[in-house]
């Protein structure tokens, strides 16, 4: 019998009972539902576990919390504050608080959130921006997850590949190529990429975008410059400083994300580079500010509050048998960043 991190379950109890969960519920909670007979071998079985019925089980399975809860890696980031925006609008239609917490991209800080969430007898947690390549580093709070939702709870995630939930999937494969077809299109071939962590799903993903279409115009990117630095906008100073130092011949950067991307338009603005004469900047997501830049973003349009609004409105339904999958569709913004190069 599977126990979760040594926790007794509503679930163990039911496989030992030989019922569904539900029908162990109704048995425990006295509702109607259970024969006679069947309310009363699962009583007995749950007194030989030693299981103790727990309240707010219930009230999450009865769909009684009002709360719902939100981690997000950088409330700062205009990604995230769009996409807080789509939850907080669903929230607010439903009667439901929402209770938003920053993680900072750090796997330790993101399962204290969620435990801390689920203490605080949220409904539903909804958990906002990019998982890491190795499912290992999420480990821990894919098993604190599957004990929320054992008990009643519900998850969805936004951008995450390995955490068995109901998720909304950007397109951030397809994002990556559009946006590199671009600037290959406009004739460049010395292009640099301002990205985050390669540690992060979704930099490895707009990265494999990428990688498709060099190489379908004869190119790799393992022979371009791929500048790690945090996915922040400091990140993109970061990033957009080492390319002008270490690369000056590059005449394109696209930056995974429009906050890198604002980033190295700050730097490029005080080291006196025009864009685009000189240098072309891309980027990806289209935050509400990219086309209010001077000159304004090119950039890869995803639809953030819709991807919050899908999130909620999923994990608001019933869980199902299996992991729903929602993607996303993307669109191609092209502004005054990108042109062609300088001959």
């Amino acid at each position: 019998m599977a126990q979760q991190g040594g926790r007794l379950r509503l679930v163990d109890v039911a496989e030992a009972a030989g019922v569904s969960i539900a029908a162990a519920s109704r048995a425990l909670s006295g509702s109607k539902g259970v024969s006679d007979a069947i309310a009363a071998r699962v009583r007995e079985v749950a007194a030989e576990l030693g299981y103790v019925a727990d309240a707010h089980a219930r009230s999450l399975a009865g769909g009684a919390s009002t709360s719902v809860g939100l981690l997000v890696h950088e409330i700062g980031d205009p990604y995230f504050s769009e996409i807080a925006s789509g939850v907080l609008g669903v929230g607010a239609r439903e009667g439901l608080t929402v209770q938003i917490c920053h993680t900072g991209r750090e796997p330790d800080n993101e399962l204290v959130q969620v435990r801390a969430l689920i203490a605080n007898r949220v409904r539903a947690v909804i958990i906002a921006g990019s998982g890491f390549v190795d499912p290992r580093t999420q480990l821990a709070v894919k098993e604190e997850l599957r004990g929320f939702q054992d008990s009643g709870g519900r998850v969805a995630v936004i951008g995450r590949h390995h955490l068995g939930v109901d998720a909304v999937l950007p397109d951030n494969v397809p994002g990556g190529r559009t946006i590199t077809e671009h600037v290959l299109s406009l004739g460049h071939r010395r292009i640099a990429f301002a990205a985050g962590s390669l540690e992060l799903t979704t930099v490895a993903d707009r990265l494999a975008g990428a990688e498709q279409a060099l190489s379908a115009a004869g190119l790799a990117l393992a022979d371009l410059p791929v500048v790690e630095a945090p996915f922040t906008r400091d990140g993109g100073k970061r990033a957009m400083a080492r390319i002008l130092d270490e690369h000056p011949g590059t005449t394109a950067v696209i930056a995974l994300n429009d906050d890198m991307a604002i980033g190295a338009l700050a730097v490029l603005r005080e080291r006196g580079v025009p864009v685009p004469e000189r240098m072309s900047v891309a980027g990806f997501d289209d935050v509400a500010v990219a086309e209010h830049l001077a000159p304004a973003l090119t950039t890869v349009r995803l639809p953030m509050a819709e991807l919050g609004e899908q999130a909620l409105l999923m994990a608001l339904k019933p869980k199902s048998a299996r992991p729903r999958r929602r993607a996303t569709p993307h669109r191609l913004v092209v502004r005054g960043s990108t042109a062609a190069p300088r001959s």
